[in-house]
């Protein structure tokens, strides 16, 4: 990795890391009222491979899921993620958390393969990657994605590809629902075109996303493993006039607006 000017790998911090994913374990439960994972299809990949995670790319929050569900489902790969290299610029820190720089055009294709490769080329990583490239709703169909993930299913022989679903949606209370599903893992193949491939990957991506849709209006939380909590209720004089009411009747204050 001598010729590029910005290593990753050599870059990242585990301490810094584990401090910004504890930091995520505060903050999202105040945003969100819950961080859950579609209970199909939680992710048990074979050790001893490395990982490309590709997902959908709903909301600017969804660095922040992926960097949750890194850490709590998929802790034995070390993550690695490409952002724009002029939204990156905005992000400095980033670079300390296993992000590296994307630039447009032919040369940052380039570059993009020559970082993965590194990346993949250890057993213990993963590389997430939002694979639309842009902020797209999640009910957009047909599923598009950018074209080099297809290029790393065919360059990376060894690694498993996982299409990871998200959307956030609200339920029955104040605040929205940050939801993730996983979908089947593959294998990469190097006998396989890049444009089947290209293929797969979206019909893939698309079928999670379909699945998740259908979790996402059950809204049914027995379908999901919670990862992180929020908490409850409206707040405000809203929540201040039903605890009054609670506390005169005796009765224990629920502030969820589901009973």
């Amino acid at each position: 990795m001598s010729e590029l000017p910005a290593d990753p790998v050599a870059l990242r911090s585990a301490f810094l890391h584990r401090g910004f994913v504890r930091y995520l374990r505060w903050s999202l439960p105040r945003r969100f009222h819950g961080v859950r994972v579609a209970r199909e299809g939680v992710p048990h990949p074979e050790p001893g491979r490395p990982l490309i995670v590709y997902c959908n790319h709903p909301s600017w929050w969804d660095p922040a899921i992926m960097f949750v569900l890194g850490e709590t489902l998929l802790p034995a790969w070390q993550g690695y993620a490409p952002m724009e290299a002029e939204a990156l610029k905005q992000y400095g820190v980033m670079r300390k958390l296993g992000v590296f720089g994307l630039e447009p055009g032919a040369k940052g294709a380039v570059r993009f393969l020559l970082v993965a490769d590194h990346v993949l080329s250890d057993s213990r990583r993963a590389l997430w990657i939002t694979a639309e490239g842009r902020f797209t709703d999640a009910r957009i169909r047909p599923v598009r994605i950018r074209p080099g993930i297809a290029h790393l299913a065919r360059r990376a022989a060894c690694a498993t590809i996982l299409p990871l679903a998200l959307d956030f949606t609200f339920w029955n209370e104040s605040k929205p629902e940050a939801l993730a599903r996983f979908g089947k893992p593959m294998s990469a193949d190097g006998s396989v075109s890049v444009a089947a491939w290209q293929a797969r990957l979206e019909t893939a991506l698309e079928a999670t996303m379909e699945a998740l849709s259908a979790d996402a209006v059950s809204r049914d939380p027995a379908r999901f493993v919670s990862l992180l909590d929020g908490r409850t209720g409206v707040g405000g004089v809203y929540d201040g006039w039903r605890r009054a009411a609670s506390w005169a009747r005796l009765r224990r204050f629920d502030p969820s607006h589901e009973r």
